[in-house]
């Protein structure tokens, strides 16, 4: 999961939901997801629904400068325990020194949380060497290609649901890693689902999120995978005859993410299962399922040609190299390369 120096999102909601609260919250880094759930979560915990009207202040830093955000901070809360004061696009906050002086004597009636998107704060400057002293700075990180089934399980398990291995992947491959984006179509998921069923399967992702189970470019690279001819030409066609389903950059990104981890497989120490997934960083699903009947089917030096195709067609698509051909014309043409 997403993590900072020296501590997690798990242990932040631990801390929050035992009512341990700091005075300073630093949320930064690349993935919002974590950003913006660990943000509402200490609000939600730290001030009843009748307690926000008078005792939750939103600032923006594109707004706003540090010392209106120290005035906000040092304020008392009314009829209340707690005030908190967020601070969103804190990247963009003018003047922030006066908050390093208000670090190092906080307000412990008041819960200052910084929402920092896209980016960190310097270590060097006072503002984050006084906030590490008395309060959290959380770093949330873009999870690897890898880590999403995980993320994507895991979800639904807080929520009493399970998911089949081929529909978690059918998603992860359709989403990609925007994590608010996927728990917003899982959550329709659960929405759509009846009450006796706790399972998600590739049909209800079919008919739910408007991916079909059997033409997407998750489903093509298997076909390739396994050298299915007939599979692939079913594919192919289904995407020439449907264009709005089909887009060739997201097709050629699956088929080189594939193809570069099965080049990595060759070099595996371990030619296990749980070897090569533990090498290329991949789950041993996917390694099982995709990477092994592979293996046998391709040879490295093909592979390597395959790549090589893969780069020489995603330059044509944008115009590099001559005449313009159809995404489908060169769809086709790549599929016919890797596959004779």
């Amino acid at each position: 999961m997403a993590k900072k120096q020296g501590i997690t999102y798990e242990e932040i909601v631990r801390q929050v939901r035992a009512g341990e609260f700091k005075p300073i919250y630093y949320l930064m880094g690349d993935e919002p997801y974590y950003i913006d759930r660990l943000s509402d979560f200490i609000v939600d915990n730290a001030l009843s629904e009748e307690e926000k009207d008078f005792n939750l202040t939103i600032l923006y830093g594109s707004q706003t400068d540090g010392n209106e955000v120290v005035n906000a901070a040092k304020r008392y809360p009314m009829m209340a325990e707690r005030q908190v004061v967020v601070v969103r696009e804190a990247q963009a906050l003018d003047n922030p020194d006066p908050i390093g002086f208000y670090a190092q004597k906080p307000m412990l009636s008041t819960i200052l949380v910084f929402c920092h998107k896209g980016g960190k704060l310097d270590k060097r400057t006072k503002m984050s060497s006084e906030i590490a002293q008395v309060g959290v700075i959380f770093e949330s990180l873009k999870l690897y290609e890898s880590q999403l089934p995980t993320f994507v399980q895991s979800y639904l398990r807080r929520k009493n649901y399970e998911i089949q291995p081929s529909a978690c992947y059918l998603l992860c491959d359709y989403i990609g890693s925007d994590l608010n984006r996927m728990a917003h179509e899982l959550d329709k998921l659960i929405i759509s689902m009846s009450e006796a069923q706790k399972t998600v399967t590739p049909q209800d992702i079919e008919n739910n999120i408007g991916i079909s189970k059997d033409y997407n470019a998750f489903e093509l690279t298997a076909a390739l995978g396994e050298k299915n001819i007939q599979k692939a030409a079913r594919i192919i066609k289904y995407f020439d005859s449907n264009p709005k389903n089909f887009a060739l950059q997201p097709t050629l990104a699956t088929m080189f993410n594939f193809f570069s981890n099965l080049m990595l497989a060759y070099y595996s120490p371990v030619k296990t299962v749980e070897g090569i997934a533990v090498w290329v960083n991949q789950t041993t699903w996917q390694v099982r399922n995709n990477i092994m009947p592979a293996l046998r089917l391709y040879k490295a030096g093909k592979v390597f040609q395959i790549i090589s195709e893969i780069r020489r067609v995603d330059g044509a698509s944008k115009g590099v190299g001559g005449e313009r051909t159809s995404d489908g014309d060169l769809l086709k043409e790549l599929v016919f390369f890797i596959l004779h």
